[in-house]
């Protein structure tokens, strides 16, 4: 059997990139330089970003059709090339151009204080010298504005550029915007998945975040529409899964880690944080007595593979302080401030670690 690129491109126009609904080619993600050496084919894919939650899908389901349509006997398999690029578009058009890095806050279930984590985290961060945005993307129970006791504030828009830009809020030099500024605060938000989603696409991308160093995204406990939403229209650098010790938390912190890990979502782990590691009192600060076990989060962390970036003690002060929208981290001379500043640390340089084996450039070529 004689093979042409017709042949081959036929086959790929069978597969349809999920993200657009639109074929390979008519989408344009088939380079032109289509390769054949006898039985062997390779060629390159193009995809807008290198994060991209469907690549590993389309790459099989492209070998796949052109075994089925063109014969079983071509040599495809490890063939296939990636391509990123990002699609040149007006600097207005793209979402958060100006920030470095992306990352979402998560957990299996509610209740580990992944919150309080993300805002902590947040503060750390900006301590330390970075320019650092946070958004309270849990549209069904923001707690973000109160954390950062800015409850009554009102975010306004500027006119920047030709479009109306929401200004974020400020405070302990965290650009900060959650959708429990925008709702009564008494009232239950009562949205479909698809408003909710809607609603948290605007926060992103009709808002003047500007340049950031890091943007931290809390995600709502779990998994939902809001988190596909999340890795669907952003280039993320990473997620955090939080959890505590506890046996229960731990199933669904793995729940969680396998869902940024599926090959439909790809998005990488930058780590795991163990929260209320063991409780001390504060007239005993030496103290640790391990209330909800001892180590769980770390011994999952090895067995999954993934960074422990650190964990986080219980002591009453952490949850007076986000009840008084205070965040510990703003006190680096206690002992949950320094654990704050030593995980926003140990979260620089996953990222930074990470970031260096990626290399990232405009145009940036892998083997699959």
């Amino acid at each position: 059997m004689t093979l042409y690129p017709k042949l081959i491109q036929d086959a790929l126009a069978t597969v349809r990139y999920p993200g657009t609904g639109k074929n390979l080619i008519e989408a344009g993600m088939v380079e032109d330089n289509i390769r054949i050496e006898g039985m062997k084919v390779s060629f390159s894919l193009i995809f807008e970003k290198p994060t991209d939650p469907f690549m590993k899908s389309v790459i099989k389901a492209a070998e796949v059709a052109i075994l089925t349509y063109v014969s079983k006997d071509v040599q495809i398999a490890g063939n296939i090339s990636i391509k990123t690029i990002q699609q040149a578009r007006p600097e207005a058009d793209l979402l958060l151009s100006g920030v470095k890095n992306i990352i979402g806050i998560s957990s299996g279930k509610g209740g580990v204080g992944k919150s309080t984590i993300a805002a902590n985290l947040a503060v750390a961060l900006a301590k330390l010298g970075h320019k650092v945005g946070l958004l309270d993307a849990d549209i069904f129970g923001p707690s973000i504005p109160k954390m950062f006791k800015v409850e009554d504030a009102r975010p306004y828009s500027e006119k920047i550029d030709g479009r109306d830009l929401i200004i974020p809020i400020e405070k302990y030099g965290v650009k900060l915007l959650s959708i429990g500024f925008f709702v009564d605060p008494a009232q239950a938000v009562l949205w479909r998945g698809g408003m909710a989603s809607n609603a948290l696409k605007q926060l992103i991308g009709d808002t003047n975040w500007g340049e950031l160093d890091y943007f931290l995204i809390d995600l709502p406990p779990g998994t939902s529409d809001i988190h596909l939403t999340v890795v669907q229209n952003l280039a993320m650098t990473g997620a955090i899964v939080v959890s505590t010790p506890q046996a229960v938390a731990l199933a669904d912190a793995r729940k969680g880690i396998n869902m940024f890990t599926n090959d439909k979502v790809n998005v990488p782990i930058i780590g795991l944080i163990e929260n209320m590691s063991w409780f001390t009192p504060a007239e005993l600060p030496d103290n640790k007595y391990y209330i909800f076990g001892k180590d769980g989060a770390k011994n999952l962390a090895e067995e999954m593979n993934v960074p422990l970036l650190g964990q986080i003690p219980l002591v009453q002060s952490l949850c007076e302080s986000g009840d008084a929208g205070t965040p510990v981290a703003l006190d680096e001379n206690t002992i949950t401030g320094q654990a704050f500043l030593s995980l926003a640390a140990s979260v620089i340089r996953q990222i930074d670690r990470r970031n260096v084996e990626m290399a990232p450039t405009k145009i940036v070529e892998m083997k699959k």
